[in-house]
Parts: structure tokens; C-alpha cells; sequence
């Protein structure tokens, strides 16, 4: 089926434009960049059209990559119906966000780069996908970390925007560490990294009591999952890469390169099955990231943020269904996310183009009227994200809240408190943008089609993305363990609701009290709005002894007193200048000393000579 294919298109469209962008039109860049994954897109629907239902897992070898000893990895890809929702989501939304672009970027700098970068992250987001074990995902992970990097930090003359590349980077590369380590432990006791030789292998081995070889290997797995997917403690990067382009935010921090913890761990489910203690730490937390963030999410002022914290949180809960075993379930939820949360992040970027770059949610209001395509598809993913009965968001949550309160009823509770809060931060931002009065200081318009277009899109699938029934595709590789509880779900729709109508009531009918109850919660309001001061407590007890340990004991002592001074400068350096200046002394330019020392030479010469018999 020449699987290739599908990564090779964005690659190629990453090289013409990275190569050549410089010098062609927009009109070029635009259908090097769109056209790449359209047909990524079409050639992923062809492969799938071919495969099923005849072929439910198919791979292809392309050639041994490592050969050592016991040791043997090739480059393969592989496709099953996992992979075959990851595909859709990655080529299908990303192709709706390469659109959208084309509008929203169609003034900034560096046009040709932002495309070839995207395309990139695309080609590195389907070879992870595809992969068919651990090493060649590593590549992809590490690739679409890259252009993460690169895009969080596409306005590089700005300073806010290089220190949240470099946060994401740092912060990501703690997590890739332990994703690391987990590969060679990984290869330390099974001696192999694919995916179908490590769940025969593990099939024969009994579910671990307690802590041991499989709880370790999936532990440091999660790591990974914890950096690339910004969970507690390590989600502190994702808030602040709200600094790159919306579509960026859209694309890479909310529907794809964020999802690839949760891909990675229903991947290698079979491993968490066997390993008991560590499910139960990544639903603890999972939800336990989701609360912390939802709480945070509601005293946000940026839109983006708003919408970034709410990612966090939502990936939570992704989290907490795969630790309950609701791995069906868990990529549910991934795939709704992705058509709400794009949607979320793309009708965010259309108020902000529409108010030339306004992002307050205090200096807007009352612009239902102004971009009214914009306030319907926003509203759509708003309910959708909130679980409101009929909406994607409201099957995908249910069934992953079911799961809980099937497994271990606390963690139901809490999870549908949050959901409540989701529902009341997601629409407090929403009434604060487009209800009362305009505060703004810019002139509001709607977008223009291209960036239109693929809102309504996104909304159709928002509205009925929850008929696609992806639990029960997902069936024959996962047990399906069916959980829907009709109370469980009425527990949860109702906190829904009654977060929209809290937020209804505060921000539309008397905004007044809002700000009221904001200054009677005096100190603990100001907790929440600064985070926690969790990236504080990190400067405090991390980053600044470091930079400390760094210039004191590292530059100043080991670099400058140390290899400078003492060795380089000093021993070293001494000597070879004494040396010197004896030396020099033979090269003083005049001919009589030049002859008077080789005829020492000679002489010298012939003395060792006749000392040692060589005159004989």
C-alpha cells in the first residue's frame, strides 16, 4: 500500500517551501503547503477504503535500521484501526487548519517558513503515528517536539516568544528523558521495541502484584506522556506557548502533538494492563491536572490562555479514562477534542484578526453582531466542550465519566465537578467576547472565508462528530467494557448546565456581581489568577539555584579558576610561555647567530657520536 506515501507528502511540501519559498508567490507557498496534506489527507482515505474491513492490521518493513547482537529494529510502519483515527484526525484537521492560515497569516513576516515548518510537524506527527515500535515513534516525538519549538517561537524578534520556545523545549526535553529511559529498560527485558513482539511477550506474563520491571518501564513512559502532553507537574510550557500563531496553538497544543501522550499509552496498553499501580497513577493524574487546570482556566483574561488551560484540563480527562481502562473511551475523547478544540482555538485567532490583534476578553464584548459566523461556530464548540446533551463532547466525556464511576466512584465525582467548571470558564469567555457592551478599541469585523469556511466545518463536525462511533470501531483491539450509567451521565450533564447557566447569570444578566465576588474572594483570587505560583515555586527552587550553581561553582569556579586559570592559563599557560621566551631568543633574524648555532650542532653531533661509539 506503500504507506510512505502518507508522511512523504508534507515532507516534500516542508522542502520546496523551506528550499524555494523565498522566491515564489504566495499563491505558490499556499498550494505547495494546503496541497502537501490534501493529499496526505485523500491518499490516508484511499489507504483505509483499501485495507478494511480485509486487513485489520497491516505493516510494511523498508529496511533494518539497527542490527546489534539480540537487537533488532527496522524502519516500519504499520496501520491498525487505532492508527487509522489518528491519521484521519492528524491529516483531516490539520488540513482544515493549513486553510484557515492561509487567511490568518496572509500579513505576517516569514510566510514561506511558518508553511514549511507546519508541513514539517505533519510529516513528524504521521511517523509517530504510523510507527511500529518505540524507536521510530521516538523519532516522530522528538521531531514534532522540534517544530513546536520552532513555531511557539515563529516571532523570534519578540522576546516573550523566544523564552516560551525555550520553556516548551526544556520542559519537553525533561519528559523525553524518561521517555528514553523507558525505551531501554523496555529493551533490557523484553529485547525488542515493536509493538506486536511486546504484547505477545507480555500476554504470558502475570499481572503485576505490585511494583516491578512493567510498572517501571510504563512509569517511565508516562513521563514522556506528562512533558509531551502537558500534565501536572510538567504542564507549566503549554500556557505560555499560546505565544506562537493561533493556528499553531490550534494544530500542534491542542488537537495533535499534545494528543500523542494519550496515543502513546493506549498503544502500549497492553503493558498498563499488566502493570496495575501505574494505571492508577495516570488517572490519578489525569484528573488531578484536570481539576488544578479547569480552576486556573476560569480567572484567565487572554482568550488564548482561556482556551490553552482548558487543553490541559481536557487532556486530564483523557488521561483518566485510559487509567480505568477505558482506552476506547480515552481516544473518543481525543478525536471530539480535536473538532472543538481546534474550533476553540480557530474562532479565538478570528476575534483576534478581527480586532487586529486583541486578545483581552475585557477590552471586547457585544461582537455577535460585528462577526456573527464567528459567535455561531464558537457557540457550537462551547457546548461541545461543556458535554451538553447531543454535541460530540457530551458522548466522549460521558463514556469516559462512566468508566470512573464504574471503577472508583470518588474520582466520578470529582471529574464531574470539573466538568461543571469547564462549562462556566469556557462560557464566561464566550459571554465576555460577544454579549454587552463593546470595550474594545478597534474596529470588529468577521473573518474572511478562508478562515470561515473551515469554522463551519469544524462546528458541523462539533454538532455530530459524537455519532462516529469510534468506541466500538475500536472494539476488537480494545475490550469495549461497556459502562454507560444512566445516573452517572444525568450527574454530569446537570453540573454541565448548571456551570453554562452560572456563567450566564454572571457575565450577561448581572456582570456587576461577578466582579463583586472576585474582590470578596480577595487572596484566594489571586492565587488562582497567578497560577498557583507554581512557575515561581520552579524559578525559586530550580531554575535560579541552577543558574547559581551554574555561574558561581560551574563558570566562575570550575570554568574560569579552575581549567582558565589554573591548567589553561596557569600551568599549561605558564610554562609554554617561559618556554617561549627562551626560545625566541634563536630567532633573532641575524645570519652570524643562525650560523654560530648550527655550528654548535655539529659539534654537539660529534661529541654524542664519539661518546657512544657510532664513530666505529
Amino acid at each position: 500500500m506503500n504507506l510512505w506515501l502518507i508522511p512523504f507528502f508534507p515532507l516534500l511540501g516542508f522542502l520546496l517551501n523551506g528550499l524555494f519559498g523565498k522566491r515564489l508567490p504566495r499563491a505558490a507557498i499556499n498550494a505547495i503547503g494546503v496541497g502537501s496534506v490534501a493529499l496526505s489527507f485523500v491518499y490516508v482515505v484511499f489507504v483505509l477504503s483499501k485495507l478494511y474491513p480485509l486487513h485489520p492490521a497491516y505493516s510494511e518493513h523498508y529496511f533494518t535500521w539497527i542490527q546489534s547482537g539480540f537487537l533488532h529494529i527496522g524502519f516500519d510502519l504499520f496501520v491498525d484501526r487505532l492508527t487509522a483515527v489518528m491519521l484521519l484526525v492528524v491529516t483531516g484537521i490539520g488540513l482544515l487548519i493549513h486553510i484557515y492560515a492561509v487567511g490568518y497569516m496572509a500579513h505576517e513576516g516569514g510566510y514561506y517558513r511558518f508553511f514549511s515548518y507546519f508541513n514539517l510537524f505533519v510529516f513528524f506527527m504521521l511517523i509517530l503515528v504510523l510507527a511500529s515500535n518505540l524507536l521510530v515513534m521516538f523519532v516522530g516525538w522528538e521531531g514534532v517536539g522540534l517544530c513546536s519549538y520552532l513555531l511557539i517561537g515563529f516571532y523570534f524578534l519578540e522576546g516573550f516568544a523566544g523564552n516560551a520556545a525555550n520553556k516548551a523545549f526544556i520542559v519537553n526535553r525533561i519528559g523525553d528523558f524518561g521517555f528514553s529511559l523507558g525505551i531501554f529498560l523496555t529493551v533490557l527485558v523484553f529485547k525488542t521495541l515493536d509493538f506486536g513482539k511486546l504484547a505477545t511477550a507480555v500476554s504470558g506474563m502475570p499481572v503485576e502484584a505490585s511494583a516491578g520491571a512493567l510498572t517501571a518501564i510504563t512509569l517511565l513512559l508516562f513521563v514522556g506522556a506528562i512533558g509531551k502532553s502537558a500534565q501536572f507537574p510538567l504542564y507549566v510550557w503549554l500556557p505560555d506557548a499560546m505565544a506562537g500563531p493561533t493556528p499553531v496553538s490550534a494544530l500542534i497544543h491542542a488537537a495533535t502533538m499534545v494528543t500523542a501522550g494519550v496515543y502513546m499509552v493506549t498503544r502500549v496498553s497492553f503493558l498498563y494492563n499488566h502493570a496495575p499501580l501505574a494505571m492508577s497513577i495516570v488517572a490519578f493524574i489525569g484528573l488531578f491536572t484536570a481539576v488544578l487546570a479547569a480552576t486556573i482556566g476560569i480567572t484567565q483574561n487572554d482568550i488564548k490562555r482561556v482556551f490553552a488551560y482548558s487543553t490541559v484540563s481536557q487532556l486530564g480527562y483523557m488521561f483518566l479514562g485510559l487509567g480505568v481502562g477505558a482506552y476506547s473511551a480515552g481516544i473518543f475523547h481525543l478525536m471530539t477534542h480535536a473538532f472543538f478544540k481546534a474550533l476553540l482555538f480557530l474562532g479565538a485567532g478570528s476575534v483576534i484578526h478581527g480586532l487586529s490583534g486583541e486578545q483581552d476578553l475585557r477590552h471586547m464584548g457585544g461582537l455577535w453582531k460585528r462577526m456573527p459566523v464567528t459567535f455561531i461556530t464558537l457557540g457550537v464548540a462551547s457546548l461541545a466542550i461543556s458535554g451538553f446533551p447531543g454535541f460530540s463532547g457530551f458522548f466522549s466525556k460521558d463514556a469516559i465519566l462512566s468508566a470512573a464511576y464504574a471503577h472508583t466512584p470518588w474520582m466520578f465525582w470529582v471529574g464531574s465537578i470539573t466538568a461543571g467548571m469547564t462549562a462556566f470558564y469556557v462560557f464566561r469567555a464566550y459571554f465576555l467576547a460577544f454579549f454587552g457592551s463593546y470595550r474594545g478599541h478597534h474596529h470588529a469585523h468577521e473573518s474572511p472565508p478562508v478562515m470561515t469556511i473551515p469554522l463551519i466545518v469544524l462546528a458541523a463536525f462539533s454538532l455530530l462528530g459524537g455519532l462516529i462511533n469510534v468506541p466500538h470501531w475500536l472494539s476488537p483491539a480494545f475490550p469495549l467494557a461497556e459502562h454507560e450509567n444512566v445516573t452517572a451521565m444525568a450527574i454530569s450533564v446537570t453540573c454541565g448546565i448548571l456551570g453554562i447557566a452560572l456563567a450566564a447569570y454572571l457575565y450577561v444578566i448581572r456582570p456587576a456581581l461577578a466582579e463583586s465576588l472576585k474582590t470578596s474572594a480577595g487572596s484566594l483570587y489571586t492565587l488562582v489568577a497567578n497560577k498557583y505560583y507554581v512557575d515561581e515555586l520552579y524559578s525559586g527552587l530550580i531554575v535560579r539555584p541552577l543558574e547559581t550553581i551554574s555561574r558561581s561553582v560551574l563558570w566562575r569556579g570550575v570554568d574560569e579558576a579552575l581549567i582558565d586559570n589554573s591548567f589553561v592559563d596557569g600551568l599549561f599557560g605558564r610554562t609554554i610561555r617561559n618556554w617561549g621566551a627562551l626560545l625566541r631568543h634563536l630567532q633573532s633574524g641575524s645570519v652570524r647567530n643562525y650560523a654560530t648555532w648550527v655550528l654548535a650542532g655539529a659539534l654537539l653531533m660529534i661529541f654524542i657520536f664519539s661518546f657512544s661509539g657510532g664513530g666505529r
